[in-house]
């Protein structure tokens, strides 16, 4: 979008009894707050009063209650939160439901759906003995506290009880995505220096058996470090006769290292600023960044996020199509199961065995929570609307978004075919660095099409020009920026300040530079432009991807888009523009030059792609985020860095075949 023209419309206006009936109202009338732009203003002006309110406020369980809320003499990119507090996400999440007469003890804690079919239910009190029996079983193998332990594991429970389980133990979750490969997958274990590792032997995706030790081995071989491998028999290696798995003397398979430990341990009481998880940026170049987070920032972020922004209740069922791998996944778990509540997990692809995989698993569970990307729904929806018919999805009230801005027609196509037409689309913004979202609307407000609604509660964001001058109010596009930091913002990175202190506050003097395009309009609606950084800059002006992005998208002959920047001998820079047609629309250069002049009407002349090419698919992650690096490399030959965690690495051979 290069003008926010075309979503300049409420499309979406809850009535009284719906925003009277959300967590959020409560809390409003709890503490006098009149409208949402007052609990804006009150929750990020009065940081202190805000986030020491949340830990009582949401029941959360404390141990030793914090000497003061925050402790920021040493400027905001040091601050401590909750200084003196003491306790364990796994206390909050497991231990706290599981004890007899909870109420929660025989509840729900995880729906697990595999790709295959197959659905396990997972209690309260079974998630609680088999994470105690993971904490005695990294006990057993002299893991303590600050001790790192890597999940290299497919979507199954188990990861659930993995992650608590280290946390129980006082040690470091480190979650690598599941479909990396051998260099990825060892820089991230030569990096945190894991002595334990949890994988499976595999998974399923598309309908094939997908390998995931034999690439363990490989990057342990690469990295070192890794004494003991605890390996989940997914795809039934152990009992089968004509499937085999390399094995080495540090393998032992779960149910002999696992399940044969006692069921009881006692958890380990941290301090609020104790790290419990190390998670690492995807690295668009060089050495990917890894992101520390506390037992502190780790609860409580994500707790305020699924109840206030998604409204959690009893009896809800949350979805959110993800990986344990990204933030997303632990961001789920620990944000539901902080109240006790039963998250939704599946295994494989969203359009196995057909298009409706999806719908029909939204009809099936009763999912109230749904949440995925832009560049998924852009992809289900080529499929037709037939493939929603017959399947009830009457059961969500809320819709989620993130990782990508939206282009107008994909998010309408999203409200009304998916959510009825009376979903509120909670569209959020923040990432990996902050556990949570710097942008989120709430579901008492009213919506624009692909509007992220307004800042977070307690996030004190801003957008600036290059100067560092706000210019929000003058509604102009900026960077988006934070003013001060929260409890879940990373604790510097895993290889110390220097870069910490270079990636993120060395743009502005003592303001976090989050590094996106943000806007927010005349209505106080705010809007995202796309990466700051991957801005295309042609003979000194610059636009954002996704700018050319929406344009060629909003053409009715387009479905997805892509758009890079590469090197023009005349302009420093030139667009190229890779696109997904609908079903129906014929390729050609008649097309070709309608796209390049229907960008040029849209953004100028100067941003008209010196190329269209056409293709059938874009290299994408599991979570369905569009690789664009991996597209610019595909067009100059380059060599764009580390590529692995494409899905689908048979789209990059396209791109190159299709210049």
């Amino acid at each position: 979008m290069d003008t926010l023209d075309e979503v300049d419309k409420i499309v979406h206006q809850p009535d009284d009894e719906f925003v009277e009936s959300t967590n959020v109202w409560q809390f409003m009338q709890a503490y006098d707050v009149d409208d949402y732009d007052e609990l804006v203003e009150r929750t990020t002006s009065d940081l202190d009063w805000f986030w020491g309110e949340l830990p009582d406020y949401l029941g959360l369980d404390f141990h030793e209650d914090f000497d003061e809320v925050r402790d920021d003499s040493d400027g905001p990119q040091f601050t401590q939160w909750y200084p003196g507090a003491k306790l364990n996400v796994a206390h909050n999440t497991v231990d706290r439901h599981a004890g007899v007469g909870t109420g929660t003890r025989n509840h729900v804690a995880c729906i697990w759906e595999g790709e295959d079919g197959e659905v396990r239910q997972q209690t309260y009190h079974e998630l609680h003995e088999q994470a105690n029996r993971v904490a005695n079983a990294l006990d057993e193998r002299g893991v303590g506290e600050g001790d790192t332990v890597g999940l290299y594991m497919p979507m199954v429970p188990e990861v659930q009880s993995i992650l608590y389980g280290i946390f129980k133990a006082g040690a470091i979750a480190v979650p690598i995505f599941s479909g990396f490969g051998v260099d990825a997958t060892a820089t991230r274990i030569s990096d945190s220096e894991c002595s334990v590792v949890f994988t499976g032997d595999g998974f399923y995706r598309r309908g094939d058996e997908i390998l995931l030790k034999d690439t363990l081995d490989d990057a342990i071989d690469q990295a070192g470090h890794v004494e003991h491998t605890i390996v989940y028999d997914r795809l039934g290696v152990v009992d089968s006769d004509d499937k085999t798995l390399t094995w080495t003397k540090r393998d032992e398979w779960w149910h002999d290292a696992v399940e044969t430990q006692a069921d009881d341990f006692e958890t380990r009481v941290m301090d609020a600023s104790d790290p419990c998880m190390l998670l690492y940026s995807s690295g668009t170049t060089g050495k990917p960044k890894g992101i520390v987070h506390t037992h502190g920032g780790a609860l409580v972020q994500p707790a305020k996020e699924i109840h206030f922004g998604f409204d959690q209740k009893p009896g809800d069922r949350f979805f959110w199509v993800s990986d344990i791998g990204w933030m997303m996944g632990p961001w789920t778990l620990i944000g539901n199961h902080a109240f006790g509540g039963t998250v939704v997990m599946y295994e494989g692809a969203p359009d196995h065995p057909e298009p409706d995989r999806f719908w029909e698993l939204i009809d099936r569970h009763g999912v109230t929570q749904f949440g995925i990307s832009p560049t998924a729904i852009r992809a289900l929806r080529k499929y037709g609307d037939e493939w929603l018919e017959g399947h009830d999805l009457s059961s969500l009230r809320l819709l989620g978004s993130t990782g990508e801005p939206w282009d107008p027609e994909s998010w309408e196509w999203f409200y009304e075919h998916v959510g009825g037409g009376d979903t509120p689309i909670i569209n959020i913004s923040g990432g990996t660095e902050v556990f949570g979202c710097f942008l989120m609307p709430m579901p008492t407000q009213p919506l624009k099409p692909c509007t992220l609604g307004g800042p977070g509660l307690g996030m004190d964001v801003d957008v600036v020009d290059e100067d560092g001058n706000s210019i929000r109010d003058a509604h102009e596009r900026g960077y988006l920026v934070a003013r001060s930091s929260n409890p879940a913002m990373t604790k510097s990175l895993w290889s110390g300040d220097e870069r910490y202190l270079e990636e993120y506050w060395s743009r502005f003097e003592d303001v976090w530079n989050h590094g996106d395009w943000a806007q927010m309009d005349e209505d106080g609606f705010w809007f995202l432009h796309g990466r700051a950084d991957d801005a295309i800059n042609v003979a000194g002006r610059k636009v954002g991807p996704a700018e050319v992005e929406g344009a060629l998208i909003d053409h009715e002959d387009v479905n997805q888009a892509a758009a890079v920047g590469v090197p023009d001998e005349t302009t420093g820079e030139a667009v190229v523009a890779y696109v997904i047609l609908e079903d129906g629309a014929e390729p050609g250069d008649d097309l070709r030059e309608e796209l390049r002049a229907h960008v040029g009407d849209e953004l100028g002349k100067p941003f008209r792609p010196r190329e269209v090419l056409f293709v059938e698919a874009f290299p994408k992650t599991q979570s369905g985020k569009i690789i664009r690096r991996a597209i610019a490399g595909a067009y100059t030959g380059e060599d764009v860095g580390d590529l692995s965690s494409i899905e689908n690495p048979a789209a990059i051979d396209e791109l190159e075949d299709a210049r």
